[in-house]
């Protein structure tokens, strides 16, 4: 049936068409054609996953051979970029209406000295056109996302690994916020930088290893002088895209800028791909080197966890507090997949997914916030529990998954997370004081998540503020996407075993060696 050359090729080989549709039909048309597209992509995936390790593999060229690859680690990605992929476009649909039509009326309220608040007609040809091109590139760039984690051929890796990258980037400067096409070459810049130092750290493994394809590299095979240059390359382009502390530095802006629906895939679903490729190319790939590191992993984990949370606090923008709350989770994932621990890798990749569906619920409110109460600034929000129940509900739930409170997919995250630490810190083969003391802090470091979350949602959704009597619940476009992942959340949190049934095995087999 090729599952998984459907999932990945069909949302780009027709990208083109929803372009097309959007400019001849409509937004209507484009919107429901490009949900079609993902949703039978993402029923391919699924229909994949059913079947355990289910892999693809084509004649390419001397480079090795052309693959697709569902695992025990691939396949949470897999699915959580694909289901919020799914589900995001139709929470697209009014928000980014919104968000063309403003921006239209922004460039042209001055044209020939209008004033300022003067209406503006905007063309349906405009918005049509608009939306076409927004959907192409959201096609694209779900695309891009799932063919990294599907790889097993480290070119073919690096290839889908930059192609998630220029249509984000076009997303971005199109259609962001403030200085978007500022923010959008900072953003382009610093991952393009932190890939190119991966690709040299690539092309030196596939040389020195004799093969690109994943499965025929081995630790032993490689240099020993070259293997910390090699390990270091890859590390580093990868702590890049986790926007790990201090190379974090495009996050804030690129995630707080960004069109909401786009922030709620870069946010929840592209940045872990660092993680994934963390794992896939240094645990499985790498694991003495791994373990030689891992140290120094676990504690630019602690650090970026507690440096996250702690700027969250400061903020007032609904999406900058998001945003450095995604630097902090990246920092958890960081601390758990470096525990050198089956139970605490487990719990990384389940963060992963915790993080997916919660931070993609907190992007969700943040939009219809700018929607309906046309503001993202805390200091003037306030009171609209009352006003929005459902994205009050929704937005609490995707909350206490980014705490880690059952019974949401954040608490078994965090439980085996930080068990697996534990379990490593005390063990006699990794076991260290520094260690014990990293656990410590990371553990008091939880506060820190939960205050911001707290914090933000006290300010939102209860007191009082003038001004807000208008506000009302969004449509349905927006509301039944967040319903679907709130639902989610909690049964993923009621049956974890969906996915630690197929990750821990994974696990085993790695730090066992016999992957």
């Amino acid at each position: 049936m090729y599952y998984l050359l459907q999932a990945v090729f069909i949302p780009l080989l027709l990208s083109p068409l929803a372009y097309y549709i959007g400019r001849r039909y409509g937004v209507n048309a484009s919107t429901w054609f490009t949900f079609a597209i993902m949703l039978y992509s993402t029923l391919m995936l699924l229909l994949a996953s059913m079947q355990g390790r289910y892999e693809e593999h084509y004649p390419w060229s001397q480079l090795g051979e052309f693959g697709l690859l569902l695992d025990g680690l691939s396949i949470p990605f897999a699915l959580i970029i694909y289901i919020l992929s799914t589900v995001l476009v139709l929470y697209s649909k009014p928000y980014m209406v919104h968000k063309i039509v403003e921006q239209y009326e922004h460039e042209h309220a001055n044209a020939g000295g209008a004033p300022v608040r003067a209406v503006v007609e905007v063309p349906v040809e405009y918005i049509n056109t608009n939306m076409g091109i927004y959907y192409a590139l959201y096609l694209a760039f779900a695309m891009g996302m799932l063919g990294t984690v599907l790889a097993t051929n480290l070119v073919q890796f690096y290839i889908f690994f930059e192609l998630m990258l220029v249509p984000s980037f076009f997303l971005v400067a199109l259609y962001g916020y403030g200085a978007r096409k500022r923010i959008a070459l900072m953003y382009l810049f610093w991952t393009h930088v932190g890939a190119v130092v991966l690709l040299i750290g690539l092309i030196a493994m596939g040389l020195s290893s004799n093969s690109f394809d994943i499965s025929s590299i081995d630790e032993a095979m490689i240099d020993k002088g070259l293997l910390p240059f090699i390990a270091g390359a890859i590390v580093i382009g990868l702590v890049v895209k986790l926007a790990i502390f201090p190379v974090h530095i495009w996050l804030p802006y690129a995630h707080a800028e960004a069109p909401t629906p786009i922030s709620a895939l870069l946010s929840p679903a592209m940045i872990g791909i660092g993680g994934y490729a963390l794992a896939r190319l240094v645990m499985q790939l790498l694991p003495s080197t791994y373990a030689d590191i891992s140290i120094w992993l676990n504690l630019g984990g602690l650090v970026t966890m507690i440096y996250g949370g702690a700027m969250a606090l400061m903020q007032d923008d609904v999406k900058r507090v998001l945003a450095y709350s995604s630097i902090s989770q990246m920092g958890y994932f960081l601390f758990g997949i470096s525990s050198l621990s089956v139970i605490g890798s487990t719990g990384a990749v389940m963060l992963y997914v915790s993080h997916g569906t919660g931070k993609a619920l907190l992007f969700m409110m943040a939009g219809m916030l700018i929607m309906q109460a046309g503001t993202r600034s805390l200091a003037r929000l306030g009171g609209l529990a009352g006003r929005m129940p459902i994205t009050a509900v929704t937005a609490m739930i995707g909350g206490l998954a980014i705490m880690g409170i059952p019974p949401t997919n954040g608490f078994m995250a965090e439980w085996m997370l930080f068990l697996g630490v534990l379990e490593s810190a005390v063990s006699v083969e990794h076991g260290s004081l520094v260690r014990v003391v990293a656990f410590a802090l990371a553990m008091a470091a939880t506060v820190l998540t939960a205050a911001y979350i707290l914090w933000m949602y006290k300010r939102i959704f209860y007191g009082s503020r003038e001004g807000m009597e208008h506000v009302r619940e969004g449509s349905m476009y927006m509301t039944a996407p967040m319903m679907f992942l709130a639902v989610l959340t909690i049964v993923i949190g009621i049956y974890p075993d969906m996915f630690t049934s197929i990750i821990v095995p994974f696990m085993k087999a790695l730090f066992g060696g016999g992957l």
